[in-house]
């Protein structure tokens, strides 16, 4: 069994920053790509951060130049930098991963963690 548990969430000013971490437990042989995805009260969810097992990183337009995807694969953890948050910002933020078990792979998801942005 794989486990994926958010942590740092939080609520922030409008321009504050928060840092999330991400980090996997479990039986598996390893990690493949890392995401960071995000879902506001209705509306999809969406990704807005990834990350490959070789540290390649790529966002969405909508938090481009302000979050920052990291990952330390010693500890099996994925970190995302959020600064200047603005209230489009607010959303519950999961953690998913791609692990690789055994002879086959899977894509996991996290509980969750939610982001307030006030102003």
């Amino acid at each position: 069994q794989v486990q994926l548990v958010e942590s740092g969430g939080g609520l922030v000013q409008v321009g504050g920053s928060l840092r999330l971490s991400c980090a996997a437990s479990g039986d598996f042989v390893r990690i493949d790509d890392m995401r960071w995805c995000r879902q506001a009260p209705g509306k999809q969810r969406q990704c807005v951060a990834t990350i490959t097992s070789g540290g390649f990183t790529n966002y969405a337009d909508s938090v481009k130049s302000r979050f920052t995807i990291s990952r330390d694969n010693a500890k099996n953890t994925v970190y995302l930098q959020m600064n200047n948050l603005k209230p489009e910002d607010a959303a519950v933020y999961y953690c998913n991963a791609d692990v690789q078990i055994t002879t086959w792979a899977r894509e996991f998801w996290g509980q969750g963690t939610q982001v307030t942005v006030s102003s």
